[in-house]
């Protein structure tokens, strides 16, 4: 009868923990406890605990933790790694710690408890934490696999010559102790103690457990050749030398392996400062990377560093790779890969950026590359691939577990940049939307002033005009030839900046006479000046300037319109121009009420209009300026605004000069 699982509807949310290892089996409890998870809607994590004796396991077994473990991540799971000898104890702490509710893990190999053999891991478990739900996933197919007696390789046996001379050093330095201390009469126990203290010195300093065994043995055969009766010989007369004989080589022994273990142990916690003190740092400079790609250089820089191998980055683009980046050891970012962009390292590579899944070598898919492809992403999102050379040795567990955290590493920082460039856009999108509506309603306000003057005026002469003297009917035609002329001059600018946000605005250069230019402007604004004495200073004769006539009598006529509808009647405008190099300078200065510091950096920015009143009553768009900054910026030179003495504004802009061709 089949049992459904049916999720809990309490406050309390679910937490599934699955137990990773390299059985065989593991991969199918791992996809057990995803389906128990999803079913419950549960938090799900992997947990593997890397003992002092992770690292001897066959080459093999890695291989199957490392797909364990890939497996795991890939179903959604938070893949955690703790370090301790004690498995259960671990796993117990952890799941306190988290929160756990149910622990997923197989079925253990070892059946009832044996006289000298710790309790089953699920009885350890049971009786650590009872308030979790444990849950043992049989696995017959697997169930009678061996386990192996001890976890020792083959390389904890082999006896260095290095380690033999460190060993023979300190016994014969523990022997000269130990007669100096005979010569003076200290008992046969402190000598027995200070063989026991080298033999903690020789397992301190050499390799495996060979050693520490020889040395152990040796010590006893010492300590019997020259402290005990007869001395100069192997034979004892008080059989209760054997005893003690006995004893000192158990101590030694056990002194041996357990700083044997110490150190192994050492390494274990070495290895994971060091990984969390380079994902500190990686994380420190992800966060500094400005761009995608420098957030590409630094992971492959910090691999590159720490791995000692070769690193290919094909990062995304419209879809598929791009162009591969090679950083080497000895040449960092270098631009020539060699085989190593070959097409078949390419075809290894697109298909990881398509399936989401590692290939090259060391793996069923394109085994033949010289590369392991790993891709950089964040669930269903692939932000390029990132390729380790691997030509001989292949990449152990914890070189890996690195190498993963990196990659997470880095897939968050650009998820991160990309949501920050998509936030920006979106504010960058609202803010135009919002003053292309304020243009809209402005300009709409805009038009419909003049254009009722032109139409009351119109009408007030077809109804009227037998009835209007002359000089009345004068001044309605000069108040519909105003505005006529502003209407002009308004849509003049919105066309030639809807040509430059085109990049239709092309330059009919040609050499002028700058006086003559400054005169057709101050014509076309001489209707408007309403009382405005506008003035001229050429500081230097015969100023001849390359620039596109037309073009440059709209900024002067930009700047003077500015002039005279921001300052009173009966005040005076000062055009001023000047040779600078290659340069003529052109200035044009009110006696207004000036621009506030604060918004100087403002006012060529496109329809910034500012607060100053207009004296014509008449807004502005906020076009002028930004054209005439524009124009100028077209013809090489700059524009820029400062303050008049003793009030008002000036502004100032740089054209190209010409020289005077001298035919003889």
């Amino acid at each position: 009868m089949s049992q459904e699982i049916v999720p809990k509807t309490d406050s309390i949310r679910e937490h599934v923990l699955v137990c990773i290892s390299a059985s065989p089996s593991s991969s199918y409890i791992i996809r057990t406890a995803s389906k128990m998870a999803k079913a419950f809607g549960a938090e799900f994590t992997a947990l593997y605990v890397q003992t002092p004796f992770s690292e001897k396991r066959p080459e093999a077994d890695k291989k199957r933790l490392s797909e364990n473990l890939r497996l795991a991540k890939d179903l959604g799971a938070d893949c955690v790694t703790i370090e301790g000898e004690e498995v259960a104890s671990q796993i117990a702490e952890f799941s306190r710690l988290s929160g756990v509710t149910k622990i997923v893990l197989g079925r253990s190999l070892e059946r009832g408890k044996r006289l000298f053999r710790k309790p089953p891991l699920t009885e350890q478990l049971i009786e650590l934490i009872p308030s979790a739900d444990i849950h043992i996933i049989p696995d017959t197919k697997h169930e009678n696999r061996r386990r192996p007696l001890m976890n020792l390789s083959l390389s904890q046996f082999f006896v260095y010559p290095k380690d033999v001379l460190i060993m023979l050093l300190v016994l014969a330095l523990a022997t000269s102790i130990g007669l100096l201390f005979g010569y003076y009469g200290i008992d046969v126990s402190t000598i027995m103690a200070i063989y026991i203290l080298g033999v903690l010195v020789i397992a301190l300093f050499t390799r495996g457990y060979t050693t520490g065994v020889i040395s152990s043995i040796l010590s006893v055969l010492a300590f019997n050749f020259f402290f005990t009766e007869p001395k100069m010989s192997l034979h004892a007369y008080d059989s209760r030398y054997t005893v003690a004989f006995a004893i000192m080589l158990i101590i030694s022994i056990l002194t041996g392996a357990l700083a044997a273990k110490m150190k192994d142990h050492a390494k274990v916690s070495a290895q994971s400062a060091f990984k969390t003190k380079v994902l500190f740092e990686t994380n420190q400079l992800l966060q500094k990377a400005k761009s995608e790609e420098d957030i590409m250089n630094v992971t492959a820089t910090q691999l590159m560093k720490l791995l000692g191998r070769t690193i290919v980055i094909y990062p995304a683009k419209n879809g598929s790779i791009d162009k591969g980046l090679l950083y080497s050891p000895e040449n960092a970012l270098s631009p020539d890969g060699g085989t190593l962009f070959s097409s078949s390292e390419r075809e290894a590579a697109s298909w990881v950026f398509e399936n989401h899944h590692r290939a090259g070598k060391m793996t069923e898919r394109f085994p033949k590359a010289q590369c392991l492809y790993l891709s950089i992403r964040i669930h269903s999102h692939v932000y390029g691939v990132v390729g380790i050379e691997i030509p001989d040795k292949p990449l152990d567990y914890f070189e890996n577990s690195i190498l993963l955290s990196i990659i997470g590493e880095c897939a968050l920082a650009l998820e991160n940049r990309q949501n920050e460039r998509e936030k920006e856009q979106t504010a960058i999108r609202a803010k135009n939307e919002q003053m292309r509506a304020d243009f809209l309603r402005t300009f709409s306000h805009d038009l419909r002033t003049p254009l009722t003057s032109i139409s009351g005026n119109a009408t007030n002469l077809l109804t009227n005009y037998d009835k209007l003297d002359e000089a009345t009917r004068h001044q309605v035609f000069s108040d519909i030839y105003d505005d006529s002329q502003w209407l002009i001059n308004l849509v003049e600018n919105l066309l030639s900046v809807t040509r430059i946000e085109d990049g239709r605005m092309h330059l009919n250069l040609s050499v002028q006479l700058l006086e003559e230019v400054i005169d057709e402007a101050i014509r076309n604004v001489d209707r408007r000046k309403t009382g405005r004495e506008i003035s001229v200073d050429y500081e230097d004769d015969m100023l001849l300037v390359r620039i596109d006539p037309k073009l440059i009598i709209q900024v002067l006529v930009n700047l003077l319109d500015n002039a005279i509808k921001y300052s009173e009647e009966e005040t005076k405008i000062r055009i001023t121009a000047k040779k600078l190099d290659h340069f003529v300078s052109v200035s044009v200065a009110d006696e207004g009420k000036g621009i506030p510091d604060e918004q100087k950096p403002k006012v060529f920015d496109m329809f910034f209009t500012g607060n100053t009143s207009i004296s014509d009553s008449r807004r502005s768009l906020g076009l002028g300026l930004f054209l005439c900054r524009s124009i100028v910026t077209a013809h090489g030179g700059e524009m820029n605004v400062s303050d008049n003495s003793p009030r008002g504004s000036v502004f100032s802009f740089t054209i190209p000069s010409d020289e005077v061709t001298i035919n003889e």
